[in-house]
Order: structure tokens, then sequence, then C-alpha cells
């Protein structure tokens, strides 16, 4: 101790000398600024938000032996048994033109919505492609025809909306950057009753739905058990959200921020058998279909979510996606940021408490040269894109 005391005296001298150098003499490097950092590494386990069903837990849960009710049970607790049946309609985000094209296909009709006449598209027999385009201020549909060669020909006007339908056989949708076949009807839908323009909307049954939303989430392969879990887990989703729909002319749109949904083309013979087998059931909560959320993995532990069934406890069966690394530079910080100036430090002020590291993070500072800003675990997770909010800055 003693000799701990005289090396602080004798430091403290020194730093007495330095202070008094002469007028422009080189700065210290105690006074000199602190080096910009480079950046941090965030450790983390998980992929995705963790609330509801882990999609590699339930994978690991019917590798031990669980049965497809014993993972639902764990995952969403409390949940009832349900049916579901009916039609969902989807936005189909790829399709981006206000137009809607198909491919010519035996029995392909078009509909009038708006006194809902039917006609058979047999003729001209030379149409490879047909298409609706919005007219008269979108308050009708144009409906063309194209051969192998020259351009699209008028074929009729028809009144408001249209869509193309094959008799539950799938239709090729053409977009700007691909071909995709979907079930049941494909509608050129007006977002609003006053809209000039058209958003492609993929009518179907529920069950059909299915078969493009499950091979999209999980892997094929996966087990059976895990496969029917999914698609319990998926059917009830969809259900919830078409009773939750705000949109006027779509219930659930077909990306991450609903469920990932690729058409007829997608179809897999796996996950085709485990939505027969589970066919109409659901989970419900109050008698009506549950919000169960799912993700790929929860690193462990599970989230607790807006709904009392979306509970948070530990998960022995999700051992995927641990300690995870991933850089976040200065410059990205400070582009994500530029009200902070240059990047200074980084750290977690607030945890939930429970999981790796001490829980999932809810609150994190950034630190800059010119102020310092609090951001939400999510928004940090979401402007770094890291795989969960289950981290450690590194």
């Amino acid at each position: 101790m003693r000799r701990r005391r005289t090396i602080a005296v004798a430091a403290a001298l020194l730093g007495l000398v330095a202070t008094a150098a002469p007028a422009g003499a080189p700065a210290s490097a105690a006074e000199r600024p602190a080096p910009r950092p480079a950046g941090v590494t965030v450790v983390g386990s998980g992929y995705g938000h963790g609330h509801g069903m882990s999609q590699w837990g339930a994978q690991g849960a019917a590798q031990r032996g669980l049965g497809t009710q014993a993972i639902l049970r764990f995952y969403y607790p409390t949940l009832k048994p349900g049916r579901a049946t009916g039609n969902v309609s989807v936005l189909i985000s790829g399709d981006t033109s206000p137009d809607l094209v198909v491919l010519d296909r035996p029995g392909l009709r078009v509909t009038a919505l708006r006194g809902g006449r039917t006609t058979r598209l047999d003729r001209p027999t030379a149409a490879r492609r047909w298409r609706l385009t919005p007219v008269s201020g979108g308050d009708a549909t144009l409906l063309e025809w194209r051969g192998a060669t020259g351009g699209w020909k008028r074929s009729r006007t028809l009144p408001g909306e249209a869509q193309f339908g094959a008799g539950g056989a799938p239709i090729t949708l053409v977009t700007p950057v691909a071909r995709r076949a979907y079930r049941g009807v494909l509608r050129s839908a007006r977002p609003t009753a006053s809209s000039r323009t058209r958003d492609t909307v993929n009518v179907l049954p529920l069950e059909s739905y299915l078969k493009g939303v499950v091979p999209r989430e999980v892997y094929t392969s996966w087990h059976p058990a895990a496969l029917r879990a999914q698609a319990v887990a998926a059917r009830t989703y969809a259900a919830f959200d078409r009773r939750d729909a705000n949109a006027r002319h779509y219930q659930i749109c077909d990306t991450t921020q609903c469920q990932v949904y690729g058409g007829a083309t997608d179809e897999v013979a796996s996950t085709n058998r485990a939505i027969d087998q589970t066919r109409h059931d659901v989970l419900t909560y109050r008698g009506q279909p549950a919000f169960t959320q799912f993700s790929a993995s929860n690193g462990g532990q599970m989230a607790a979510g807006s709904q009392p069934y979306l509970v948070a406890r530990k998960d022995p069966y999700d051992t995927a996606y641990r300690d995870w690394r991933d850089p976040v530079t200065a410059g990205e910080i400070e582009r994500a940021l530029p009200a902070i100036g240059s990047f200074r430090s980084v750290r977690v002020v607030a945890r939930d408490g429970k999981g790796a590291y001490g829980g999932r993070v809810v609150r994190v500072r950034v630190v800059g040269s010119r102020t310092s800003t609090v951001l939400s675990g999510d928004d940090f997770r979401s402007f770094f894109g890291l795989r969960s909010t289950l981290f450690r800055i590194g």
C-alpha cells in the first residue's frame, strides 16, 4: 500500500510539471482528443423477436420426442384448440406495377367484380399473356391480350375492379422481376374507393395459402412434428390477421412483416403433408384465433409478448444461434445517428433480466462528440441489422 501511494504522488508531480510546459509546446497525450473508436462488436444469441414459438426450438423438441401438441403447449401455454376455414386475401408485394399480367392457360377466366360477370378467355387462341389495367381514373379495368409477337391488343373494358381465375388451378403471375404461380384468384384491387392505381391481391383458401407459407418459414426436411407445429402456428396467425385486418383490399401481406408467402411455386410435399394432417386446426384465446407469433430462434429464452399467452420462460429445446458476433462500425453508427457527431462509445443501460448476458436489451446509450442518445433495444437492433436483442457489447 505504501509503495502505491508513493507512485501516485510521483505521478501527480509529473503531471504538474507537464502542465507547466512553455507556451507553444506540443500537447501531452493526456490533453489530446481521444481517438475515434473504430466501432464495436456485438455478441448475441437468438434470431428474431423471441415471442411465442421458436422454430429451431420446435425442431429441437421434436428431435427429443415431443409431439405436435406438446410443442404447441410449451410455446403457447393456456391456448385452446379451434378450427378455421374460408379464404384469405394476400397482398403480392413483388408486383409493383399498376397492371396485373398473367400467362395464358386452359380454363383462364376474367371476372368483373362490379356485377360479377365472368368470361372464359378461350379466344383469341393466339394469346400468350393477359393484362388488367386501371382506366377511367381507376373506376374501370381494361382487359388486353398479347401474342407471341406484337404489342398489347384491347379485348374489352370491364366495370370496376377485376380478377383472373382458373377454377382453382395455379395461375402464373408475371411481375417486373419474376414469374410465380398462385392458386385461387389474382385480383386487380383498388387500395381505396377513390384510388387511381391498383395492387395485386391473391384471394385463395386458407389451406392453399399455408402451402405457400410453411416451406418459406422452416426447412422442409425438418421433423414432421415440427412441421405440423409450424402449420398450426401459421394457420392461427393468418386467421388472427384476417380477423384483425385494417386494409380495404387485403388481409395479410407476403413478407416478414406478416408471414413469408411464395404461392404455389414454393409448395413442397413434406410441408403440404403437415398442412393436410392439421387441416383447419388453430389455437384460440377466449374463443378467437390467437396472435401466435414465432421467430427463428429465441436464444434459449422466450420473451414476453403483447398477449398473456406469450410468456417469458427458459427454452431447453433451442440451441441455435448462440454467441454470434456482428461488427458495427463507427461510420454505420454516425450515419444512423448523425446528431451525435463523431462516435465515442455505446453501452447497455437496461435489460429485462431474463436469459443470457443478463437478459434482452431494453435500452442502449450511444455517446458522440456532440451529444448522446438513448435507443430502445429493438431500435438498436433494427438500425444495425442485429439478429436479436439478446446481446452484449463485446
